[in-house]
């Protein structure tokens, strides 16, 4: 397999003025240079088709962030470009509202169980807020418990490392409880009785854990003792929304959510986000202040309808599924063999790479240099793993080879005793993500 050795002229001249001229550096802080292997890995990248992308130094990858999840079917996807072409021509955003609002609500309601109403917005974290103003109005309460990540707003972001600018009376509302211990929300309620208004939470790439005494799932569990407080229960299904099913995660655990947040991959990369729920519940929409320019944008909502189309009329799901069950169990199967201890955790078409070292600690260098050994071969990996529907078995198979090369070169690293000194570049850092 061909190695890339030349450097990133154009990205690192981009880079250079995007520090002068833009806080960070970036948009999108999990998007930026220290989330990957500076000094191997292209910092911009200017276009995609299918599951590849090109850097502005016009090198050519395999890839598996998808722009942190929304690229579902691929990019430049002919139906879903065409569509948005189309309306484009008929217009963006209008001074009266536009049919395509209720078309795609219409759609959302038949194919998420939760869904009887629907708001639109652009970004997840728009809903997610939403939800959380909807809960605090139907119920008459502050608190919220809370399992995941759930954006960028204050009632959230009061919770993380980056708190400053936000007061922290807000911190004193928000109680975490842990995915697949019942136990911590239990303690949740316990400790703030009548206070809660709602639980929200992420599912993350494990299955919630059967409760052998009465056959219920964490989720279902998590709903009953939710509503047992007086609570809502609340799924942001951003992520997982439309990948686990076109119903979501909700549908796959067979567990229906006072309030759902979808976002991501509705839309196949363009903006656009979803409040669903029950009706009693959303129709507190009608006081709550939501109201937002661009929340019935027609790109966003044309783009949606095409996707859920081609989810509706192809077997896009059977095939994301069907290339990550392959891609995971080839990777970790040769890192087995190899005695690496290297895993793609998670769900088939939502995972994550875990790297540990031989003290069974998770190795943020270990992980720099797979991500740098598989950079080099043309694959762009980072912190999620997804898989969309241009993704070929020949597109797994080149990712399987570079990644046991990676894993190779690892086990080199490790048994050297001087791990450090495979690496070319900087390794990655952190940016926080709360994962109770």
């Amino acid at each position: 397999m061909k190695v890339l050795t030349k450097g990133f002229p154009v990205s690192d001249e981009l880079w250079e003025k995007a520090k002068r001229l833009i806080p960070a550096g970036t948009q999108t802080l999990s998007k930026g240079p220290d989330q990957f292997v500076r000094g191997v890995t292209p910092k911009y990248l200017k276009s995609g088709s299918g599951c590849h992308v090109w850097d502005a130094d016009g090198n050519i990858y395999i890839d598996y962030p998808l722009a942190l999840g929304p690229i579902l079917l691929g990019y430049d996807y002919k139906p879903v470009v065409d569509a948005v072409i189309r309306q484009v021509r008929e217009g963006t955003t209008f001074t009266l509202m536009h049919p395509l609002e209720v078309e795609v609500a219409e759609i959302l309601t038949s194919v998420i169980p939760s869904a009887e109403m629907v708001r639109f917005a652009k970004n997840g974290a728009d809903v997610t807020s939403a939800a959380i103003k909807v809960a605090r109005a139907a119920t008459g309460r502050d608190h919220i418990a809370y399992s995941g990540y759930h954006g960028c707003q204050d009632w959230y972001a009061v919770t993380t490392p980056r708190d400053k600018g936000i007061p922290k009376v807000f911190k004193e509302f928000m109680h975490p409880f842990e995915y697949n211990k019942i136990a911590t929300l239990e303690a949740a309620f316990a400790e703030n009785p009548g206070k809660i208004a709602c639980v929200i939470m992420e599912v993350p790439g494990t299955d919630p854990i059967i409760d052998p005494a009465n056959g219920k799932n964490f989720l279902q569990r998590v709903k009953d003792l939710a509503h047992a407080n007086g609570a809502l229960f609340v799924m942001d299904e951003i992520v997982t929304g439309f990948r686990y099913s076109i119903g979501g995660a909700q549908k796959f655990y067979n567990v229906t959510p006072d309030l759902s947040c979808f976002g991501k991959g509705m839309a196949n990369g363009f903006a656009i986000s979803a409040l669903v729920g029950k009706r009693e519940f959303m129709k507190e929409l009608d006081e709550v202040f939501f109201s937002m320019t661009y929340s019935g944008d027609t790109i966003g909502l044309a783009a949606a309808k095409a996707t859920i189309t081609e989810l509706l009329s192809k077997p896009v799901l059977d095939h994301i599924w069907s290339m990550g069950e392959a891609l995971h169990t080839e990777v970790n199967t040769f890192a087995e063999s190899a005695g690496v201890n290297f895993r793609i955790s998670g769900k088939p078409p939502r995972a994550g790479l875990s790297v540990k070292n031989r003290k069974g600690e998770d190795d943020l260098l270990l992980k720099s240099l797979f991500l740098q050994e598989t950079v080099k071969r043309g694959i762009l990996f980072g912190g999620p793993v997804f898989i969309c529907y241009s993704h070929s078995p020949e597109d797994i198979e080149k990712t399987v080879e570079a990644s046991c090369a990676a894993i190779s070169v690892i086990k080199e690293a490790e048994e050297s005793g001087e791990p450090a000194r495979f690496l070319e570049g900087e390794p990655v850092g952190v940016v926080f993500r709360q994962r109770t």
